[in-house]
């Protein structure tokens, strides 16, 4: 059935806000029961708790009087719109109903006259709603004409300006379809992407970098702890600040094709040595430790930046103010973004600012007596995660409020992009609503996008991927749903269904992080390569014996299948800095060697090329960046899909048994494979 409608645009939106002003999409509200409590700045980031809201509802919902800064909304479980008015205008925001959700909507066609047509396949046609939104206003039921009762004719206005998103949510029957979204840049649909830049959230690729390990560019700032409690292996590298900037202005991001740098902590952590790892004695009265037999324990220093002494302070060791501005500016010249690692939910005990606050933190007893330590989901809001890192109480407003004021210190004073935020599902909400409101109303004009770090349900994570908290957070559902299937240990269709969960969860153009593996995972290819067995206790592994990547065919094979996923599904792809060549090793530490330039294999090359040629097939592709997802076929063995956006259809088919292919077209009809695919990517 093919869709597709006159509209009229609604102009006069306010310029107060770049929310306000449309420039940036306002999240759905998710109606999630009989009733749906609502927190007026998870959508309205821009006013303040407190402000004048006025809210109506569509015929389906009824809200209660704003008390406290929200409201309850009533409903029949319809997608409907809310008007907020405000001080600084009035904004629209869709209601998604708590239906199941079909992937059945496709953008198919931007004609020369500006005119859009969206196909579905196989949904009940007759009493189907359709929402229209440019920015964030709802375009009047009266600027939409129909031309008969199945089909529509899509008019942009022509007096758009700047980047806009035009959005639509559709409902037929019991079913909610797909969300699209259309990039628009002065009144027109991108249909190029050379026209997207670095604040075009959808068409990010994310490079992670430790930066001890990373790259020494200084080293004068080098310092280890050379304490013989600490083996090599956890102290300095001398990785370094500057040593990101050697490889920004040297073209290693450029070449590699990424457009968003994470960093890891800046902050200053310890100068000595905390935390323990005992290691098992041998018969011989030796140690299982390959780096030092003789040795029954090790200590660790603070390289990796999570031990924070101060949180608005460069860890010497890492460089100084002016280095970090002088790598943000090389960033910014070679059109890269930057985020930056943020460390809210903990200090380190002997920080100055625990010494002169000792309550600000969390119980490290229970109530019933057992030590609140590790208890990451029955205490995860208080629960330490070493005896050494007090959790900050973020359930206080005399905390957060200053704790928040430390996070901003970065963007006040130094020109990062971004945040990625660690150990997310451990602080409260009230942080993130006011860390963001206080970003948006501080940094009105700029474009900051933040990430989160939660290990959960697509529920649990879901809690904070709102306008008014978190852009998004990275999908490790997706991740390990994926290393299964690749493996054998779950069908390939598996895949599939987590994908779709995440996309009835987060949108179907979301911006959650899909990753290739992180610091604290198991290097992808080992796994894939079998080096690390399912089930074994991968952080031993690596301080007992060399990992490497077990079957190297399989290793290499199935690594670059990850990268083919992550590169072409929906969200923002994320590479942790050695998985582009398919480093080898267990997990922490063993999974935070020290980077590889220039001593690779010539299989290490051959792979960071291929993951290099997919980089660029992202990046030039708007079906790859912002296309809808559809499923053409999935078993226990294939995962066959394809991504499309005006008359572009891009194929992924990936098997188990380590080929794969990307294919491309243009947009024939659903399921209609005529075999006039071009190959843009094969795997052997």
């Amino acid at each position: 059935m093919l869709f597709a409608a006159t509209i009229a645009f609604a102009s006069g939106c306010t310029k107060d806000n770049r929310y306000a002003d449309c420039t940036t999409p306002i999240m759905p509200i998710h109606y999630s029961g009989d009733s749906t409590l609502v927190h007026i700045t998870d959508y309205l980031p821009f006013i303040d708790q407190n402000s004048k809201v006025e809210i109506s509802a569509d015929s389906h919902y009824t809200a209660t009087e704003p008390k406290d800064g929200t409201f309850v909304l009533f409903g029949d479980n319809t997608l409907a719109n809310i008007t907020f008015t405000t001080c600084k205008g009035r904004v629209d925001v869709p209601v998604l109903p708590r239906l199941e959700t079909e992937q059945a909507l496709a953008l198919t066609e931007i004609t020369e006259k500006g005119e859009i047509t969206i196909e579905e396949k196989g949904l009940e046609t007759g009493n189907e709603k359709i929402l229209v939104y440019i920015g964030n206003r709802l375009l009047p039921e009266d600027d939409v004409e129909g031309l008969d009762v199945e089909s529509w004719t899509v008019i942009l206005p022509k007096d758009g300006k700047g980047r806009e998103y035009m959005r639509v949510y559709a409902q037929f029957g019991d079913v909610l379809a797909n969300d699209l979204l259309i990039p628009l840049q002065d009144g027109k649909p991108v249909t190029d992407a050379s026209q997207l830049t670095r604040h075009d959230d959808q068409a990010q690729v994310l490079y992670s970098v430790l930066i001890d390990r990373f790259h020494n560019g200084n080293t004068a700032n080098d310092s280890k702890l050379n304490s013989p409690e600490v083996l090599d292996i956890v102290d300095y590298q001398g990785g370094d600040i500057a040593g990101i900037t050697a490889k920004i202005e040297n073209g290693f991001f450029d070449s590699l094709g990424v457009t968003t740098i994470w960093i890891s902590p800046i902050t200053q952590n310890p100068w000595d040595a905390w935390g323990y790892y005992p290691f098992s004695q041998n018969a011989d009265g030796t140690y299982n430790n390959k780096y030092d037999p003789s040795r029954p324990y090790t200590r660790f220093s603070g390289y990796h930046g999570y031990w924070p002494l101060y949180a608005t302070a460069i860890d010497r060791r890492f460089g100084t103010d002016d280095e970090l501005r002088t790598m943000l500016t090389a960033a910014h010249k070679h059109n890269k973004n930057v985020i930056l690692d943020y460390v809210a939910n903990h200090m380190h005990i002997n920080s100055p600012t625990l010494q002169a606050h000792p309550d600000w933190h969390t119980d490290s007893i229970l109530p019933d007596g057992r030590r609140n330590f590790e208890l990451w989901d029955e205490a995860r809001l208080t629960t330490w995660f070493d005896t050494h890192i007090p959790t900050l109480d973020l359930e206080r407003e005399d905390v957060y409020m200053p704790m928040t004021d430390s996070a901003l210190y970065w963007l006040q004073n130094f020109d990062f992009d971004g945040y990625r935020h660690d150990a997310c599902k451990h602080i409260p909400e009230c942080y993130w609503r006011e860390l963001t409101h206080k970003a948006v109303t501080r940094f009105p004009d700029r474009h900051i996008w933040m990430i989160g770090e939660t290990y959960g349900s697509p529920e649990l994570i879901n809690t904070y991927v709102k306008t008014g908290m978190l852009n998004a957070q990275f999908d490790f559902n997706v991740y390990f749903t994926a290393i299964n299937a690749l493996t054998g240990r779950c069908p390939m269709s598996e895949i599939d269904r987590v994908i779709r969960e995440s996309l009835a969860a987060y949108g179907s153009h979301h911006t959650m992080g899909n990753i290739s593996g992180n610091h604290d995972q198991t290097r992808i290819a080992s796994i894939m390569g079998g080096a690390v067995a399912d089930g074994e206790d991968a952080k031993m592994a690596g301080w007992t014996r060399t990992v490497g990547l077990g079957d190297t065919d399989n290793a290499y094979r199935r690594a670059l299948m990850m990268q083919v996923l992550n590169l072409t599904i929906p969200g923002v792809p994320c590479i942790y800095q050695g998985d582009e060549y398919a480093e080898a090793g267990g997990n922490d530490p063993d999974n935070r060697h020290m980077m590889r330039f220039d001593s690779l294999s010539e299989r290490e090359k051959a792979f960071k090329q291929n993951v290099e040629t997919l980089i660029r097939l992202r990046r030039s592709s708007m079906a790859l960046m912002y296309g809808d997802y559809m499923l053409n076929e999935t078993n226990a063995d294939v995962l066959d899909f394809s991504r499309v956006y005006a008359g572009e259809e891009v194929r992924v088919v990936l098997s188990r048994s380590g080929k794969c292919a990307i294919m491309k077209r243009p947009f024939a009809g659903f399921n209609v494979h005529t075999g006039d695919y071009q190959t843009i990517f094969e795997t052997k």
